[in-house]
């Protein structure tokens, strides 16, 4: 029987926002990936890292503030604990829900890096918001070091930084090896390690790369058949929000692109989703793309719920 490759797309609800909350969520979460992989599919998963990168910043920049000695950690290094965190968790969480299935199959994860260009325009305007809030003063230190902030009224200051596109995938190599031998494979998270290429070296860019954008990158690298994204609502809507709020079912690329110019789609949340499965529907033949929710993940492979973009 031929292999069935999909790449599964984990939004924040499918991780928690705090180590309790994580444990409690991937429980869940694993139990539907397993059941996946249980039925024939070549699984690899991403996931987000909102919370846990801005955690990871706070206590970073916090701790070298009271020692002396000690660096803030750059965001490049922060992406890279929280992939490592979140990593260990989601792969003990699957393995031990195999295990339970009597499955016997590997599950890895592999520390991704993400190249972006250094020319995005985005570098120029930083728009995700990170860490804790500061007060006046403290933005302004923070401005002083170089670093972009923005105010969010009532509630203080933000540390900003830029949101590029990605290019490539350095690990794509090693993460098709690994789903050609068989393995589970958890990679890319965050939207993986921001880097730039110079020259030989690869130098951690302070950037947060859209994950969405990333997981319909690692699903054209690894010739997926399905990219699935996973998210808070069981369809993407025209009109959300609003009392004439109406579920899509199904579209084609032409019609989400034209939804897209509409308007439809909100900037940071439902339109780097659409613009994922977009572009990576049109890089091959055959290929399809859902957006749902976690509960509704099996339904919507079988053609029962969620939105099926072809």
């Amino acid at each position: 029987m031929a292999k069935k490759r999909i790449v599964m797309a984990l939004g924040h609800n499918a991780l928690g926002t705090s180590l309790p909350e994580q444990k409690t969520a991937v429980a869940g979460t694993a139990k539907v990936i397993a059941g996946f992989i249980q039925n024939g599919w070549q699984v690899s998963v991403t996931h987000g890292n909102a919370p846990q990168v801005g955690m990871i910043h706070t206590a970073m920049n916090e701790f070298s503030r009271r020692h002396a000695g000690y660096t803030a950690a750059p965001m490049s290094v922060c992406s890279a604990m929280s992939q490592g965190y979140i990593g260990y968790d989601l792969q003990n969480g699957i393995r031990s829900e195999l295990v339970q299935r009597g499955i016997y199959k590997p599950v890895s994860t592999i520390l991704t890096q993400v190249t972006v260009n250094p020319y995005d325009d985005s570098f120029y305007t930083p728009v995700k918001k990170i860490g804790r809030f500061m007060d006046r003063e403290e933005a302004l230190e923070e401005e002083a070091k170089g670093n972009y902030v923005a105010e969010i009224p009532g509630k203080g200051w933000q540390r900003a930084v830029a949101a590029p596109r990605p290019v490539s995938i350095v690990e794509a190599d090693a993460i098709r090896a690994l789903l050609d031998a068989g393995q589970a494979v958890i990679c890319c998270g965050g939207g993986g390690i921001p880097v730039l290429e110079q020259g030989p070296r690869l130098k951690g860019a302070s950037a947060i790369i859209e994950k969405d954008l990333v997981a319909g990158l690692l699903a054209r690298e690894v010739d997926a058949d399905v990219l699935m994204i996973l998210t808070s609502v069981d369809n993407v809507t025209l009109d959300y929000g609003t009392p004439q709020e109406k579920p899509i079912h199904h579209m084609t690329t032409a019609e989400a692109e034209t939804y897209i110019c509409q308007g439809h789609f909100e900037f940071a949340s439902m339109l780097p989703k659409v613009d994922a499965a977009i572009s990576f529907i049109k890089a091959g033949e055959g290929r399809r793309a859902i957006i749902t929710s976690l509960e509704k993940a099996q339904d919507s492979i079988e053609g029962r719920a969620g939105t099926l973009i072809r």
